[in-house]
């Protein structure tokens, strides 16, 4: 690990003025991710800035039915909430599919959501990595995919977002908060939150250098039931091959969204219009476009039944 400078900050906007200062820093808080990357020299910041002093870590109600999630709760306390288990269900269930219970009461909310969308070859400095060094060539196009992505992806990049929380955010329509360095905030739907790779898979959030996500916000409950299920090649401490973080109503309509299949979560609204007719619709909806490589097309057939699974749970 290369040496670093280390500050506490002490307000959301001192802490956004301090890292704009510096193109080298970098936010902590958990540091269940970038202690990761730190120790194997993927991530090199040379100052750190700490957030855990500032005062993000309350749920609130918020004036239209919702809740807004400071980003330093940690992934336990929200998996445990009261209001979250009752209404959000789906968002529940994702973080306890996530990591392990140690790195759950050290992850925040925030941190959750900025995961590096990562594969094997990103964390193996041996390897080139357009994420590392852009413009230097992607290790897992013709290598091991079978964890990789399926659907949006690029020539220069088949990562996935590793994130269950996100998934189960993306279902809910979930809006990010953040503060600037110049103390202006702005709300992100989680939607426009994450960027494609395209031709630029290291900027992987619309987020600039310096700004701080402060919350997430949830919409009013909508109701339905709420499922998200997680299909791995372990039981437990592995990431999605699929995943599906669905809401579905009496009458059949709900949302849908994907973890394990791009870099980002994915979901798409005419999916959504397919729901009652079933999963082969559903999944066909939202994988139309899919370019799987050779080892990871089973993903395509994994997610209509995965889809179906929950479906059937949902009509029973």
């Amino acid at each position: 690990m290369k040496a670093f400078t280390y500050e506490r900050a002490h307000t959301p906007e001192a802490a956004a003025s301090a890292a704009a200062a510096n193109p080298a820093a970098k936010f902590i808080a958990g540091g269940t991710n970038l202690i990761d990357l730190m120790k194997l020299e993927v991530e090199a910041p040379t100052h750190l800035i700490d957030l855990n002093p500032l005062k993000l870590d309350t749920i609130e109600a918020t004036s239209d039915g919702g809740l807004r999630i400071g980003a330093l709760v940690r992934n336990t306390a929200l998996a445990a909430d009261r209001r979250i288990r009752r209404d959000y269900g789906v968002l529940s269930r994702a973080l306890l599919a996530g990591a392990s219970g140690q790195l759950r009461n050290r992850a925040t909310t925030a941190g959750n959501l900025l995961q590096r969308t990562r594969c094997p070859y990103f964390y193996d400095t041996g390897q080139v990595c357009n994420k590392r060094e852009p413009g230097s060539g992607c290790s897992a196009i013709g290598g091991i995919a079978r964890q990789l992505a399926i659907i949006g992806t690029s020539e220069a990049c088949i990562a996935t977002h590793p994130s269950d929380m996100a998934v189960a955010m993306r279902a809910l329509d979930a809006t990010v908060e953040t503060v600037k360095p110049d103390g202006a905030t702005r709300a992100i739907p989680i939607s426009d939150l994450y960027r494609l790779p395209g031709t630029t898979p290291q900027t992987e959030t619309v987020l600039e250098h310096g700004e701080l996500i402060t919350s997430v916000v949830l919409p009013k409950p909508i109701g339905g039931k709420q499922f998200y299920r997680k299909v791995r090649d372990r039981a437990s401490y592995a990431f999605a091959l699929v995943s599906v973080a669905a809401i579905v109503k009496q009458d059949g309509t709900g949302r849908v969204a994907l973890g394990g299949v791009a870099a980002k979560p994915w979901r798409r609204e005419r999916a959504d219009v397919a729901l009652p007719r079933g999963a082969r619709a559903t999944a066909g909806a939202l994988l139309d476009g899919a370019n799987p490589a050779r080892d990871n097309a089973f993903k395509l057939q994994l997610v209509e039944r995965t889809l179906h699974a929950v479906l059937t749970e949902a009509r029973a």
